[in-house]
């Protein structure tokens, strides 16, 4: 049975260096006690900005821009180097890591950030990249919209694991494209804490007769750097917990099997038998016997987004 651990510590907010040795030392400590899997929160690198959620729109701009700039600068380059050290503490350890990230765009303007999961296999591969399909609210001033080009479910030595990120998981049609690749391990990497979204994570459960491993952030005030902008004006109590975190693993049919981990740092582990999917979904399996595909079909696009190419007229001053 593997062994299943999320990490639920903060991350060096805007500092995209330190936050990414932060992740390599809890996959050593997760893999010295028997891990096979590591799970980090929604964007833990460089951060979430929680600071969307206290800006006031249009009054706060000034600041807003200074913090966006610093996000920009610490966003994490897929094809790149930045997450080299990740994926060599995952080969090194032979574990499979998921990891959220903010993402920085290498293929457009270099200046769009989306709120990204990564799978890392225990070869050190990046086997799925996904971006978010829709940000919440306020978040989308901070990330653009994501493709289908990574709604996937990925075979690994734990199982079939598939990734939605925070509140694509209220999102039934995105839950089913999931669902529809046969998933064992469903991986909600979060900011949203609490009993309705626990709720959701058994909902999910029961519905796609799958684990589910909720990986939520949390973190005080005191863990956001002095250096970071407008600190002191946006979080001035220092014990003050700003997210929960509320990390909780979900067996097949809905029950509860380790968490909530509520206002408290460290690592939740738990053992799963992955054997319980096909079990739960003897009685229900929505994409199988339960289906009804006479009456219900699902169409995904999974092309991932182009570059806009830019024709100039001919005789035009750009030709």
């Amino acid at each position: 049975m593997p062994r299943i651990a999320i990490v639920q510590r903060p991350p060096t907010f805007l500092n995209k260096a330190e936050t990414t040795a932060t992740a390599v030392t809890s996959v050593r400590e997760a893999a010295g006690a028997g891990a096979q899997l590591v799970v980090f929160p929604e964007t833990f690198i460089p951060g979430y900005p929680a600071w969307i959620w206290r800006l006031r729109p249009g009054g706060d701009m000034t600041l807003s821009e200074r913090l966006h700039s610093l996000l920009l600068a610490n966003s994490v380059c897929v094809d790149g180097d930045d997450l080299t050290p990740l994926r060599e503490a995952a080969k090194q350890n032979k574990v499979t890591v998921v990891c959220g990230i903010n993402e920085r765009d290498t293929d457009f303007s270099r200046s769009t950030i989306y709120n990204s999961v990564v799978v890392i296999g225990p070869d050190g591969t990046i086997l799925n990249r996904h971006r978010k399909l829709m940000p919440t609210n306020p978040e989308r001033m901070v990330w653009g919209f994501g493709d289908a080009s990574g709604l996937r479910v990925i075979e690994t030595p734990c199982g079939r694991i598939g990734t939605l990120i925070c509140w694509e998981n209220y999102m039934p049609l995105a839950r089913c494209a999931i669902y529809a690749q046969g998933v064992d391990i469903y991986i909600a990497p979060t900011y949203d804490t609490g009993e309705r979204w626990i709720a959701t994570m058994q909902h999910i459960a029961r519905e796609g007769g799958c684990w589910v491993i909720g990986s939520g952030s949390a973190f005080q005030a005191r863990h956001i750097p002095d250096a970071v902008p407008g600190k002191a004006e946006l979080y001035p109590n220092a014990d003050d917990w700003i997210n929960a975190g509320d990390s909780v693993v979900v067996a097949p049919g809905g029950k509860i099997v380790a968490g909530p981990l509520h206002n408290e740092l460290g690592i939740l582990y738990a053992d799963i038998d992955v054997e319980l999917v096909g079990v739960a979904r003897r009685s229900l399996d929505t994409v199988g016997h339960y289906s009804r595909p006479d009456i219900f079909q699902l169409h995904v696009n999974t092309e991932p987004l182009k570059p806009v190419v830019f024709n100039a007229l001919p005789g035009s001053d750009r030709s």
